[in-house]
């Protein structure tokens, strides 16, 4: 097989032509800055779409996830000094594997993150070890849950054990806009939500993002403080810290114009899912995992290798080595041959409690503290009560990838990835 002419990739804008119109719009009415109608009409659709009443258009979902985490501090401990954040010293549980700006706006307002354990049937964080990390730290009023792929867990469950412990619960639906648990909309499930027009997102703005909220003192209060928590004055008047965080009126035009495609982009990534689920029977492979009562928006499709099927493989923090064995393979060989295809995929979000910078964080999982858990699978893949690992997240990552899931790759070519790494196990 010759290597793609085009790369296939990950996950790639899609771009329809109404976009432009609004860009254009913005450039002749000169509202090139962060007010207009683009903005406006962005807040509106997309608390409609969200099941919110309100949304606050920001630079990035960081940005929303930032005012989100600050917000909830200055609730639930009160307003911080200047030159602290509103979660000094305090615990917050957080997702364990997902990418590190759900959780970094918990730093920038000092709070200390603890990292709670991903359940294998969602890849979501884990309600089982989401109540054992209640156990042991009670005074714990805040947490972070991030949607991972586009594929909800139950988020039902963390939200009512968070109302349990009078807990608030941010929702990091950035990778989940569109996908719903029981006809419900993710993002409308936490006390403070934050979706994603980045880039590679199911939809786009090249950049952007909305914090979404019930109430409408916190969307006030967010506004404010976006445009540099300028007060009601004839001039430049400031009585707390302020950020740059407003989203801009052009980058609103092109996620106004993708916003009709949401369910059009959502449809074309499923055919993607189910064709990889159809192409893959009879490899000893899992695709993610759909929980009862979902319907994802399958942003990207990934796989994990069956733990009998996987050669030896290792990482350090920043390379990989794996040792080929017939009729076995692994995450770090499917992505070299991808790759020397002219094809991208990527290696699963490798959990928060791996990384160099939150190694002596704690972390939860369902057996309560996961630091012992973790060195025993370290050193010898050891399983818990149930049969499972007793680090799920690890073990995720360990043997999963995600696949090439642009919403522009023909059928031909997805085939072809699919004899790609159909290869890998020979």
């Amino acid at each position: 097989m010759k290597p793609f002419e085009k790369k296939v990739w990950l996950a790639t804008p899609t771009m329809h032509g109404e976009e432009l119109e609004y860009v254009t719009e913005a450039y002749k009415t000169n509202w090139m800055s962060t007010v207009g109608e683009n903005i406006n009409e962005v807040e509106r659709i997309a608390a409609e779409k969200s099941e919110k009443k309100y949304a606050v258009g920001l630079s990035c979902c960081t940005a929303a996830l930032h005012f989100a985490v600050k917000h909830a501090g200055e609730v639930l401990y009160g307003k911080p000094a200047i030159s602290h954040g509103a979660l000094e010293g305090k615990r917050v549980f957080c997702s364990d594997m997902t990418f590190d700006a759900t959780l970094n706006p918990v730093v920038y307002e000092g709070g200390i993150p603890v990292f709670i354990d991903t359940e294998a049937e969602s890849w979501n964080m884990d309600p089982v070890a989401l109540e054992k990390a209640f156990e042991i730290y009670p005074e714990v009023k805040l947490v972070v849950c991030a949607e991972l792929y586009g594929f909800p867990g139950r988020i039902d469950l963390i939200k009512g054990i968070c109302e349990k412990h009078g807990a608030l619960l941010i929702e990091d639906a950035a990778e989940a806009m569109g996908a719903t648990l029981f006809g419900r909309q993710c993002g409308s499930f936490g006390d403070y939500s934050a979706i994603s027009y980045n880039g590679n997102k199911i939809i786009t703005g090249s950049a952007g993002g909305c914090l979404l909220t019930d109430d409408i003192e916190v969307a006030n209060k967010v506004r404010k403080w976006s445009t540099q928590s300028r007060e009601n004055a004839p001039w430049y008047q400031h009585e707390e810290v302020g950020y740059n965080y407003r989203m801009s009126n052009v980058v609103a035009g092109v996620v106004r114009g993708q916003y009709p495609h949401l369910e059009e982009h959502i449809a074309q990534k499923k055919a993607i899912y189910l064709r990889y689920r159809e192409g893959f029977k009879g490899l000893p492979v899992q695709m993610n995992p759909i929980v009862e009562g979902t319907e994802p928006n399958y942003w990207l499709s990934c796989m994990i290798i069956d733990e009998a099927a996987m050669c030896k493989q290792v990482r350090s923090d920043s390379e990989a080595l794996y040792v080929k064995e017939a009729g076995k393979t692994c995450p770090t060989e499917i992505l070299e041959t991808l790759a020397k295809y002219n094809a991208e995929g990527r290696p699963i979000w490798k959990p928060m409690h791996m990384q160099p910078m939150y190694r002596m964080h704690a972390f939860i999982t369902r057996e309560g503290d996961g630091r012992a858990k973790t060195n025993a699978y370290i050193a010898g893949g050891a399983k818990g009560k149930d049969g499972m690992p007793l680090d799920i997240g690890m073990d995720i990552f360990h043997r999963g990838l995600c696949l090439p899931s642009d919403n522009k790759m023909t059928e031909a070519e997805q085939d072809a990835v699919i004899e790609i790494v159909k290869g890998c196990f020979k």
